[in-house]
C-alpha cells in the first residue's frame, strides 16, 4: 500500500459512501484524515473509530466562510495540507429541465461546483510551492447529457473544466489536479436514483455498482507518481487498465 505516512488528507462529503471509505483508505496507509460533511454526528462517529489521526470538522461547503474555517481547523491540528479530495456531491432531486425549481437546481450547483471550487480556493495558497495534490469525483456525466439530470451533468461538466484549470494555473506550482470518473458505485446516490426511474442509469441493478472502497483505493494511487501521466485530465475507474494500476480487483 502507497505510505501516506505524515501526510494530511481533506476529504469532503465524508459522512457516508465514497468519502467515509476514503478516510478508512488513507488512515490505512498512515495518513491523517479530516472528515468533512454537514452530518456532524456521522463524521464524528467515523473519526473516532479511526482514531487520534482522524479529526471530524462538520462542514458545508456550498458556504465559502464554512469551508476556510474548516481547512483552519484542519491546519491548526495537523500543521498543513497535502491532499483534498472534493467528493461532497448530490443528486437530488431529479426532474426535467421544463419542471425543475429554480432554488432546487441552484443549490446542486452550489453544492457540487461551487463546493469544489471552494475547496479548491482555500487549499490552493496553502499547497503552492510545497506541492500536493487536488483530487476531485468527476463524472460520466460531466460528458454525456442524461434525462433529468440537468443540474448534476451541469455541475459535474463544470468539475471537469475546474481541475484543467487548476493544472493550467498550479501545475508548476507543485499542484497536482486530477479527476476521477468511477462510473456507478453502490452509495445512497445510486437508490435515489433507483428510486427516480428516470434515464437508463436508474434500470441498472444494484450488483452492477462497484463498492466504494475501489474508488478509495483509485484516490489513494491517485496521489503517487504513477498517475502523473494524467495531471489536468480525468481518470475513467471503468478502464481495466486503471483498475490494475490502482490494484483495484473485481
Amino acid at each position: 500500500m502507497t505510505d501516506m505516512t505524515g501526510k494530511t488528507v481533506l476529504i469532503t462529503g465524508a459522512s457516508r459512501g465514497i468519502g467515509e471509505a476514503a478516510a478508512h483508505i488513507f488512515a490505512e496507509a498512515g495518513a491523517n484524515v479530516v472528515l468533512m460533511a454537514r452530518g456532524a454526528k456521522q463524521i464524528e462517529t467515523i473519526a473516532a473509530a479511526i482514531g487520534d489521526q482522524a479529526l471530524a470538522v462538520p462542514c458545508d461547503v456550498a458556504d465559502w466562510d464554512s469551508m476556510r474555517g474548516a481547512v483552519d481547523v484542519a491546519v491548526a491540528r495537523f500543521g498543513g495540507v497535502d491532499v483534498l479530495i472534493n467528493n461532497a456531491g448530490v443528486i437530488e432531486p431529479i426532474s426535467s429541465l421544463m419542471d425543475s425549481d429554480p432554488g432546487d437546481w441552484g443549490q446542486v450547483i452550489d453544492i457540487n461546483l461551487k463546493g469544489v471550487y471552494h475547496g479548491m480556493r482555500a487549499v490552493m495558497p496553502l499547497m503552492a510551492d510545497k506541492g500536493g495534490s487536488i483530487l476531485t469525483i468527476s463524472s460520466g456525466a460531466a460528458h454525456n447529457a442524461l434525462e433529468g439530470w440537468s443540474h448534476y451533468c451541469t455541475s459535474k461538466a463544470g468539475v471537469h473544466m475546474l481541475t484543467q484549470c487548476v493544472h493550467k494555473e498550479a501545475a508548476g506550482k507543485g499542484i497536482r489536479a486530477i479527476g476521477l470518473s468511477p462510473g456507478t458505485v453502490a452509495t445512497k446516490m445510486q437508490r435515489e436514483i433507483k428510486a427516480s426511474g428516470v434515464n437508463p442509469v436508474a434500470a441498472l441493478e444494484w450488483s452492477d455498482h462497484i463498492p466504494p472502497e475501489w474508488v478509495a483505493r483509485a484516490l489513494l494511487w491517485m496521489c503517487t507518481p504513477d498517475a502523473d501521466e494524467f495531471l489536468g485530465q480525468e481518470i475513467a475507474l471503468r478502464d481495466d487498465a486503471i483498475r490494475d494500476r490502482a490494484e483495484v480487483r473485481g
